[in-house]
């Protein structure tokens, strides 16, 4: 099973492409970032069937971690929990602790005067509908609570759309549970920058020493044009240690950057390490 991640994002917005899915991005380079492997990401529609599909493909490859992000909201389109509870063949029932979460929020609204009084409406009452067996999560930003659901060895976490509450629900209720699964589990990430030498020449080299060194992923991003090539080369890994890591990197960077020059090519700059 491993320490494999799948990344579910909901939301016809961002299928007709009106809404760019920043929460994929944000939660691939943050889980990556804590030692985690994200193995897919998929969107999907609003649609309870399209959601069930997405998450019972998702559990069949038995990943450590599921995440989805929007659809938890009180309008008629939020429509994920119903999902993830078709999927499971589970019921959707109010839960009380999440209703007294949704309740302390509206009061605290009207404390800062934003709505009159607290009336919890059934489009209120939808945030705090979960599948049986699950568990919300504190949300700091906003109203909807996340979702937490186990599924034999998989736990499959329900986030908000919008980035500020989804983004905060996972730096206090997921990271550490991340940092936990993850342990000593450390990502080192390098970039250099290579000139006068075409992609298609560089490709063979980086096999070179990928294939030396196949605990290193090495990927090349074209940021010039044909006739004056300008490439980025991204070196990343996992170890137990910022040593070991920092140490593979480094070797891999000092070999593929003199095969570059053997082959007339040469290294401008190098980008910042970054160490999570």
């Amino acid at each position: 099973m491993g320490k494999q991640i799948e990344i579910i994002c909901v939301g016809n917005e961002l299928l007709i492409g009106k809404i760019l899915n920043t929460n994929a991005h944000w939660l691939a380079k943050r889980t990556t970032s804590l030692g985690m492997t994200v193995r897919r990401v998929t969107v999907v529609s609003d649609d309870i069937a399209e959601i069930a599909t997405a998450v019972r493909e998702s559990l069949k490859r038995k990943p450590k971690l599921i995440i989805t992000t929007g659809g938890l909201g009180p309008t008629f389109d939020d429509k994920t929990l119903e999902g993830i509870a078709k999927a499971l063949k589970r019921k959707l029932e109010v839960n009380e602790k999440a209703l007294g979460m949704v309740r302390e929020k509206y009061e605290a609204y009207v404390k800062q005067r934003k709505i009159e009084r607290v009336e919890l409406t059934p489009p209120r009452v939808k945030m705090a509908k979960l599948p049986e067996r699950s568990k919300p999560l504190p949300n700091p930003v906003g109203t909807a609570p996340g979702v937490e659901t186990k599924v034999s060895g998989t736990v499959l976490i329900a986030l908000p759309g919008v980035p500020s509450e989804m983004e905060a629900i996972f730096e206090e209720s997921i990271a550490p549970l991340i940092r936990k699964e993850a342990g000593v589990t450390v990502f080192f990430e390098r970039s250099i920058f290579a000139d006068g030498i075409m992609e298609s020449v560089l490709a063979p080299l980086i096999d070179e020493v990928m294939h030396g060194k196949s605990y290193v992923y090495i990927k090349s991003h074209p940021k010039g044009q044909e006739k004056k090539p300008h490439l980025e080369v991204h070196f990343s890994t996992t170890a137990n240690s910022h040593e070991t890591a920092r140490k593979c990197v480094d070797g891999a960077v000092t070999q593929l950057s003199q095969l570059i020059e053997e082959n007339g090519g040469t290294i401008r700059r190098q980008s910042e390490k970054h160490e999570h």
